[in-house]
Parts: structure tokens; sequence; C-alpha cells
């Protein structure tokens, strides 16, 4: 029997549980649960599961399910885990519309299913029935499951719950402590599951392991787009994306489940008992090094793993913990260092320190000192990371932005230098010796040069041993100094290493690339692109900046952040030049042009515009939630997104917008109103708080317009061609939507472009026009976010 067949039966299985209502378990019909009494609860057929109200604090209740074998209940759903409700007059309803609604001792809706109403006929003899699996499933008068909880997964996945693109696992927030966590699993964009860490200001995938040039290399496939996975009673998990694993006590016959836990690893539990005890024991795990998990100890902190101690956090020398009760908030400098004196720097050395992510650069081939210049050139340089790199020979410079996720380990080829000032910091030590600053330059090279070449290795210790120490600096000095030639010119290198494209051009390049900015392909309040070829044969849109008081360094800190932004609808960035005055960003050539050229010509046919519509959704959907930095559109319009040779979408000019901290999303505040006029959303007429939702107003009015072909602003003409009304898109489609409700006419006939000429799938175009309604509410908050409307769009393709 091979992988897909096994799939076919695992999932037909899980079907057939669903559908066997002949079996009686402990129903709530047409009534509710009430918070005050603890005897109600259902429970299955089995005993092994119970849903009820279940305590989280002192007066305070969620709706959820537990296991009851184990010596202490194990939660593994909860249906509002982020807005407990009190201990009285509360209660969980089975309503005539079909729904589940729990509501507070206010009478106020906490928590709702979403699913369609129903029929006054269709809502009788409503059945809420707790499985043998864990699922809690609701049916409706002909038996058919309309809502279940293995739909909407919390932390946990249970046999036979199916985890799909749809659902994901959050963690808790603590042990203990049940409202959601920084860590999630999920299916990317990619096809393949990732453990993401989303922190209030950063996030940054973890699992597989970020560094490897290639995912397959952790033996997972992107090419399988079912994106699926299933855990079974046996304790096998499969996934599409060819993960899979084998709990060590496979074929046994327990209770299992899989688990995100708070401290972000995956884990695979089984139920065993142990001297007439029943308690969990883990029989799988994603991560065996907890220091290479995201986020453990904050910023600033250091995380080292040993298995006798364990996992452990420190702060760096002259730093001090944030918050004594929370590693994840980090630590913090009990020092400050000025932007305008370079020369009170210096920095201390932390050997076999690590922190993944935030580099300012990549410089190879650099030696020490020019490494040192380039961290003390840049005022939001923290530190730099220095090490040898086998497959080039050379020395490698990371100067950091930030210091997060750092870990100590002595498999760890390289150090971290610290920048401190020089008027010297707190006496605050950390417990281990390794961290001191070591007390000479030459001892630091000393180690570098060993994996330089064995036999000065060997040379070194033999002089080292007999006393000679002198000998041995000199040595090590010359065969440094041998190896490590005059720095390269940064120029003419020009790569700064987040891509083998990514790099730093010349003016004079440019100019030549396009023969003198001749030839213009696009303008905008940002500056005028044009066509080049670049000296390898690729053809670029090279955009020239208008001129703004953006210093280089602050230009160079963002150029990086955006390059670091990867997803197939994102306009890919190659490179960049900044000289004086002159900045320039060189992007990948898109052979259709811009939407709004193509919503003119005729070239879109209704398949395009709605693989267009979902396309675009998903690269916005990425800026506001899975990259490293929030980041904020401002001027989603047609002219913004461009298509590829194959009419793929990719949204542009995503750079030119303000990047945020993910902890200001509700408070983002801008200097100036962005945006184009006909897209704009009200918040930046009224002066209200700026957050992803003025992206997704503005692509729900991209949306209007690909259906209808008419720009935001449309001008309606009388029979003699006299130009008769001024009306805005909005009001124009939302009138012939409401007569058409009204009137039981198809509305869509009377907005759809005419350039369509009734060649469309009017289910397909209805439900963009309907999307787009939600997208353009006045109140922000009623606006879906840009990951639901992809899962209203494919869940329509499904």
């Amino acid at each position: 029997m091979d992988i897909s067949t096994l799939f076919f039966l695992l999932c037909l299985l899980q079907a057939l549980s669903l559908s066997a209502s002949s079996k009686t378990f402990d129903t709530l019909i047409g009534t509710s649960l009430s918070v005050e009494k603890p005897s109600d609860k259902l429970v299955s057929a089995n005993g092994e599961f119970s849903a009820g109200f279940y305590p989280v604090g002192d007066n305070a209740f969620c709706f959820a399910i537990w296991m009851t074998k184990p010596s202490v209940p194990t939660v593994v759903w909860i249906a509002n885990r982020d807005d407990p409700v009190d201990g009285k007059g509360s209660k969980l309803s089975v309503l005539k519309d079909g729904k589940l609604h729990l509501t507070d001792s206010a009478g106020s809706v906490v928590w709702k299913t979403k699913t369609e109403a129903l029929t006054t006929s269709e809502a009788s003899n409503l059945q809420l029935q707790l499985m043998n699996t864990g699922n809690l499933v609701l049916y409706n008068f002909s038996s058919v499951a309309i809502w279940q909880s293995f739909d909407s997964s919390t932390d946990t996945l249970l046999p036979q719950q199916l985890l799909t693109f749809g659902t994901s696992l959050i963690s808790n927030r603590g042990q203990g402590v049940h409202s959601s966590g920084y860590y999630k699993l999920f299916f990317d964009e990619d096809n393949a599951l990732h453990l993401l860490f989303q922190g209030p200001k950063l996030s940054s995938l973890y699992w597989p392991d970020p560094s490897l040039e290639d995912i397959s290399d952790a033996g997972i496939s992107i090419y399988n787009t079912s994106r699926a996975a299933l855990l079974d009673d046996s304790g096998y998990f499969w996934s599409s994306d060819f993960l899979k694993f084998y709990a060590t006590d496979f074929g046994t016959v327990t209770q299992r489940r899989l688990t995100l836990d708070p401290d972000g690893n995956l884990r695979l539990y089984s139920l065993q008992e142990m001297n007439g005890i029943w308690d969990w024991v883990v029989t799988w795990q994603a991560i065996s090094d907890p220091c290479r998990i995201h986020g453990i100890c904050g910023p600033n902190g250091v995380c080292t793993y040993d298995h006798v101690s364990g996992r452990r956090c420190f702060c760096l020398q002259g730093f001090k913990m944030k918050d004594h009760s929370d590693w994840s908030s980090g630590c913090e400098p009990e020092f400050s260092i000025s932007c305008n004196h370079r020369d009170e720097s210096t920095f201390i050395q932390l050997a076999h320190v690590e922190y993944y992510g935030s580099d300012i650069d990549f410089l190879q081939n650099l030696t020490f000192q020019d490494c040192q210049e380039e961290c003390l050139n840049r005022c939001n340089c923290k530190g730099f990371q220095y090490r040898f790199s086998l497959k080039d020979g050379g020395y490698d410079c990371y100067p950091k932005s930030r210091l997060l996720n750092g870990l100590r380990s002595p498999n760890f080829a390289g150090d971290l230098y610290l920048r401190v000032p020089k008027a010297g910091i707190s006496n605050h030590k950390l417990p281990d010796e390794e961290f001191r600053l070591q007390c000479s330059s030459i001892v630091s090279k000393q180690e570098r040069s060993t994996y330089e070449n064995k036999t000065v290795k060997l040379l070194l210790w033999f002089a080292t041993a007999v006393g000679g120490v002198e000998v041995s600096c000199i040595v090590l000095v010359w065969f440094f100094l041998l190896k490590t030639s005059k720095r390269p010119d940064s120029t003419a290198q020009g790569y700064l290493g987040l891509t083998t494209k990514f790099k730093r051009f010349t003016f004079n390049e440019l100019r030549k690339a396009t023969r003198g900015f001749k030839e213009v392909i696009g303008q905008g309040a940002g500056g005028i692109v044009y066509k080049g070829v670049l000296s390898d044969q690729r053809v670029a849109a090279i955009k020239r900046l208008n001129e703004a008081n953006q210093g280089e360094a602050e230009f160079l800190a963002e150029v990086n952040t955006i390059g670091m932004l990867n997803h197939m609808y994102l306009i890919e960035m190659w490179g960049y030049c900044v000289e004086g005055k002159h900045k320039l960003l060189v992007y990948e050539y898109m052979e259709h042009g811009s939407l709004v050229e193509n919503l003119s010509s005729n070239s879109l046919d209704w398949k395009k515009r709605f693989e267009i519509a979902v396309g675009a959704a998903k690269g916005l959907a990425y800026l506001h939630e899975e990259c490293l930095e929030w980041v904020l559109h401002c001027d989603i319009k047609p002219q913004n997104i461009l298509l590829n040779a194959d009419f793929q979408p990719k949204v542009a000019d995503f750079g030119l917008s303000k990047l945020q901290s993910r902890s200001k999303i509700d408070h983002s505040s801008f200097s100036r109103m962005r945006g184009t006029r006909g897209y704009m959303a009200p918040e930046w007429v009224y002066n209200l708080p700026i957050t992803s939702k003025v992206d997704v107003y503005s692509y729900g009015i991209v949306l209007l317009e690909m259906v209808t072909g008419k720009s935001p602003n449309v001008m309606h003409t009388a029979d003699n061609g006299e130009i008769r009304e001024h009306k805005r898109l909005v009001m124009l489609v939302r009138e012939n939507v409401n007569i058409g409700t009204t009137t039981k006419k198809s509305w869509i006939e009377e907005i759809i472009d005419p350039m369509l000429t009734n060649n469309y799938d009017k289910a397909k175009m209805e439900l963009l026009v309907k999307v787009a309604l939600q997208c353009i509410a006045e109140d922000k908050d009623e606006r879906p976010t840009m990951t639901q409307v992809i899962e209203m769009l494919m869940n329509h393709e499904d």
C-alpha cells in the first residue's frame, strides 16, 4: 500500500467517524450548558473526553475539551482561549439558526461558530455531540455535521484530526496559561510545514532549520500542493510535504496528542501507565536542541543547553533582565552609545555565541579590523558576528542591527563581538567564564586560525606547552596576516549575501544598463522606473528614487530588510545603488507590465482575474502577518500589481512603505497621508490609527476594478452622450447589488466588465464582489484580514 492510498484511507476513516450518528453519545439538543453547573458537560461514549466550562483562573472559565484519563486533565481544545468568561451567568447555547454561541454574564457573545444560518426546518433537532475521537460535532436535522472542533484547532492535534492549509496550531502562552502564545505550526506558501515564532515585535521561521540553503536538505518536498497532515492512533504522522515520523512506542494502543508547547517545540505525547498512574510521555519531538527555537531568551539574551542542566537563559554583559517573570521579554542595556562619537565604542568578544538573523550586511573575506570598522561606522550596529568560512576560505562579517535568537554552543565555529562604550559597563557578570573578554586579541586569532591549518595548530599547541608564548604569538600573527589580504572593495565585490542575486551596483553600472536612463516603463510618486539590461544579460526594472532626506545608513538598513522579504507574489529585488544623492532599486522585470495596463487592453479573461486576486492577497498576507517585519504597503492599486510572462501577479513598491514594528499594529502613526485618491481607506481622512486594514480597503477597491473594468471614480453618461452624473465605483456597485438582491435579478450582469463579453464564471465574479464589499467596510474592524480573504477565495476554489 503506497502513502497516498494510506492517506486516503485515514481521511475516509475520519469522515466515517463523523457520519456514524447511529452511536449514542452524551448529547446536547437545542439547549445550553451553564458555567454555574459543573455537571453541565458532554462526555464521550468511551469516557475519555469531556467538554464543558474549564477553570483557567480566578472566576475565569473557557469552554474546552479535555482528556479525563491522565492524573491531571489535559485540555486539547478551547473555544475562547483569549477571552474567558466569568463564573456566573455564562453559558454555551445551541441556537435555532444552527450556530453555537458562548455568552458571558452580561449576555455578550464572546465566541460563536462561523457557519451559515439555517432555515427553520433545517435547524430543527440540532445535536451537539462529543465523539470518541475528542471531536465536538454539531449535527443538523439530517445528521450532517455542520461544524466540528477538529476544523479549528488550538495547540493540539489529535489522532484522525486533519491539519490543512486553513488550520494551524498556536501554542499556549505558558504552562497552565491557555491564552494564545508566540509559536505557530502551519503550512506556508511553499507547501511545507513550518514552525514560526511570532513575537510582539518580530517574527521568524525556525523549523525546518532556516540556515539550510535548500529546504529539501531536510527531506522536505514543496511540490505537493494538497497541504494536509494527519496523525493516526498507532503513532504514525504523515504530511503532504513528505515529513513523516513514528512515535517511539509505535503500534501501542493508547491515547496520543501532538502539541505545540509554550516553549515552541512540537512534541508527540503518548499516555502511559507508571505505577498505577497515567501520565504523558514524550515519544517524538521536532527540535532536539531547544536553544534553536527562536525567541526563547528574548532580545539580547543568550540560551545555553546541556543534558544535565537543561536549557538556561543569560543576559549579555552590561545588560539586565527586562521582566523577571518572562524571559521572552529579553534583556535591556545598562549603557548607551552615542551615534556621533564612534571613538567612544569598543568591543567585547563572546566566544561561540551566535545571534541568528537581523544582519545589517553580509561582507565576505574581510579582515577583523575592517569588520570592526564596518560596525563602528553604522549607528544601529549592536555588534558583529565574525567567523571563518570553510566554503570560501575567508572570514565572513555580519554586522547586527538587533541581537535576537542568541545561543552559545561549543559547536558554533564563530564569535560575537558586542559593541559597548569604552567608558565601561556595569559590573554585571555572567555565570560562565567563557563570556568574559579575552585578555589578548591574539588569543582570539589563535582560536580562529585552527580552522585554516592543522599543522600550525599543532605547532601552537606545542609552543604553548613548552612555554613559548611569545614565539606562538609571532607565528600566529604572521600566519593571520598572510591569510587575510587587504579588504576587498565593497563596490567591486558588491554582493550583500541575502541571496546570490542581491547586489550593490554603482551608479555608472545602472546608467550603462539603462543606456543613460532612456526607456521609461513606469512612474509614480516615489520615482521613475526604467528598463535596463544588466551586465549578466538579465532584463531589470530600475527605479530611480526621488531625492529624500533619508541618510545612507537608514537607507541601507531599510533596503536590507526589504531584500530579505521573499515571496512568490512579491516583486523580487535584485540590488540597489546609493551614491551621494543617487538612490536606485533594481527589480526583476515583469513582461506584462501592470494590472491597470492589462485591464484596459482586453488581455485578462475571468480566470486570470480571479488568479490575480488570489495571488495579490497572498502577497499582502505575507507582508502583514508572516515576514520578519510587519509591513504596510499603503498604496495598493492596479499600477502596483505587476504581471509576469505567465500573468502571475506580484505586488510591487511595498519597499517604499513605512516598516512598522508588530507591536505598533494598533497605534501606528504616520507623518503624512499615503496612498492614491480613490483607493485610500477612511482612516487616512479622519486621522484614525493606521493598521494593515488600510491595505485591505485598497485591495477591495482593486477587486471591484478588476470585476467592473471601471476606475474608482466613474463617469455616467446619458443616452445623448452628455455627462449626467459622477459616482464613486463603490456606490455604483452597492446600488446594483442592493437592487439585484431586492428584485432577485442577476446584479453581476449589470456591473461586469463589458470586455468579458458574457464569458465568465458568474459565481466566482460574484464572490470577488462580495469579498470586496467586506474589504471596503467603513469600520476597519469589520474588514477581514488578508489571510481571511485568502480563505474565502480558496474555500470557494475547493
